[in-house]
This record gives C-alpha cells, sequence and structure tokens, in this order.
C-alpha cells in the first residue's frame, strides 16, 4: 500500500487543502483542526454536522498559514474577517485557535437528516469531541483518520474529510481488520489504528462545487454497519481513526505497511 493523498482542514467543518508533504505527530497532521468557528450565541463550535444550522460551513475554504494561523476565504474566493464570515452564514461567530473547556457541538442524527431533509428540525444531541487526541485540538475523536481508496469506491475524499487516503486495491471496508494493529508510514510514522470511524450526514451535503449526494451515507449505511466501539451500537462507518505512536514527515507515494 501507498499513501494516494494527504488533506488536512486548518478550520474545523470548513473545506480543506491537499498537500503533498506533512509531518504528523501526537497533534495530528501539521495544521490540521487547529481552529474552529465558535458560535457566538450558545459558546457552542460550529459543526456541519448540525447541518440545518451549520451546512453554508461547507462553502468556506480555510488555508493554513506559515505562522500558524488560518486564512478563510469565501465562495468567490474573497478573504473573510469574523465578520464577513458571520454575514454568510446568518450567525455571529468568531475564528478561534484554542477549544474552551467543556467546549461542545451538535450531531444531528444522519438516518433523520437523509428522511426529512437539511432543513428539517431533527434530533440532534450535544456531544464533547477529542476524547482520544491532544488537548485543545477540534478532532471529533482521534488525532488522524484513515481511509483506502477500495472503500472510497470513486467517491471524492473530500466528502470523508480523510488525513490519509491510502491505496489500497483490496476489498472495501478492509480497515475494519486494522483495529488494534499497527501501521507504519513512510521512513518513521507508526500508527495504532484505534476505531472504525461513523460517518454522519456531512458526507451527503454540498461540498464547494461537490452536489449533494445522499448515497454518500446510504452505501456504507447498506454496506458497513459496524460497532466504532465495543458499547457503541453498529453506526455505518467508512475509514478508521488511529492515534501516532511514533512522529514523522510523510510524503504521497510513502509505503504503508500493516504490522
Amino acid at each position: 500500500m501507498i499513501v494516494a493523498a494527504l488533506h488536512r482542514h486548518p478550520v474545523k467543518s470548513l473545506l480543506g487543502e491537499q498537500v503533498d508533504r506533512a509531518r504528523i505527530d501526537a497533534h495530528g497532521l501539521a495544521g490540521d483542526r487547529r481552529h474552529a468557528l465558535l458560535d457566538l450565541t450558545d459558546g457552542r463550535i460550529a459543526s456541519a454536522k448540525e447541518p440545518r444550522t451549520w451546512r453554508r460551513l461547507l462553502t468556506l475554504r480555510a488555508e493554513g498559514l506559515e505562522d500558524g494561523g488560518a486564512r478563510i476565504t469565501g465562495p468567490d474566493g474573497g478573504v473573510l474577517d469574523d465578520g464577513g464570515v458571520s454575514a454568510l452564514l446568518g450567525r455571529p461567530v468568531r475564528l478561534i485557535g484554542e477549544r474552551p473547556a467543556g467546549a461542545k457541538l451538535r450531531r444531528s442524527v444522519p438516518e433523520q437528516v437523509l428522511a426529512a431533509g437539511v432543513e428539517a428540525e431533527v434530533d440532534s444531541p450535544e456531544q464533547e469531541f477529542g476524547s482520544a487526541a491532544e488537548p485543545g485540538s477540534f478532532f471529533d475523536f482521534a488525532p488522524l483518520h484513515l481511509v483506502t481508496t477500495a472503500s472510497l469506491a470513486g467517491a471524492p475524499a473530500a466528502r470523508y474529510r480523510p488525513n490519509l487516503v491510502i491505496d489500497h486495491d483490496g476489498e472495501p471496508y478492509a480497515e475494519n481488520a486494522w483495529i488494534g494493529r499497527e501501521l507504519a508510514v513512510g521512513p518513521d510514522l507508526r500508527l495504532r489504528v484505534i476505531a472504525a470511524t461513523p460517518r454522519c450526514a456531512v458526507p451527503t451535503l454540498p461540498h464547494g462545487t461537490l452536489p449533494a449526494d445522499p448515497e454518500a451515507l446510504r452505501r456504507p449505511a447498506r454496506e458497513n454497519r459496524v460497532r466504532p466501539l465495543p458499547a457503541m451500537q453498529p453506526l455505518p462507518c467508512l475509514g478508521v481513526y488511529a492515534q501516532v505512536l511514533a512522529p514523522g514527515v510523510v510524503g504521497v507515494g510513502d509505503a504503508v505497511t500493516l504490522r
């Protein structure tokens, strides 16, 4: 197997960017999910997992800056400040670089979103995030998300927002069997795969120029409904989460070996 692509998302739930090479350590891929938009109305983190309120986040793109900051651009490519972002989203927000203590987001039940549509009021329970990541970041769970080309089955990786896309010509969802095992990526990076990645409504939403695609959730719901963790109920999953055992610099084309 080899690394087919590297992606990072400097601001949570915004469109990201593809890079050819990046350092990966316990904090994840350099520059990934280091910022988020804070909803000044209720103090929650803005997340497209609640599409009725936040689906417009996926019309914005974030670019990582050399100083560790992030630049947000709108659909027309113009740079936006907090005021411009708030105006486009229709809610007051502020770009933040540190996760507030006890920060939460809302995750709409994806099957309800599929059935009722993105405009409908559906169950959207609060959830804390980043329980398997270093403090201060804005990861949903763990610092790295991996998916194979076989599992994508031709779908754009951008819909599923992985960090590493791994070129793998085996069966789809082979990643499920990697849980609890280690991956060697490039000369130095060593990972432990810890859980399958449950899918929310986000892959079904328009992403920039990509149109809405309900099949992005329906396919894993049909084909790969598994338990992400032993205590959880079976959920539609695609890809896996990983933690970093040894850091390293990784580039497109680097070898990936399952240990």
